[in-house]
């Protein structure tokens, strides 16, 4: 989907929490790809993450 990861560590991270989220229904956007990834390397909190999920910014 053209998201950039900085090692491999942070792709495998992000990849298994997608996976736990597309059990859940989730289908995966570029953006949401994105902030997954931020969350797991720390460049975005737990609160930003939930904002995020709240107003449905990773569509």
């Amino acid at each position: 989907m053209g998201v950039k990861f900085s090692d491999l560590k942070t792709l495998e991270s992000t990849a298994n929490a997608l996976g736990s989220n597309m059990f859940e229904g989730f289908i995966p956007t570029p953006k949401g790809i994105e902030i997954i990834r931020d969350y797991v390397t720390g460049k975005i909190s737990l609160s930003e993450l939930l904002t995020f999920t709240k107003e449905k910014a990773y569509v």
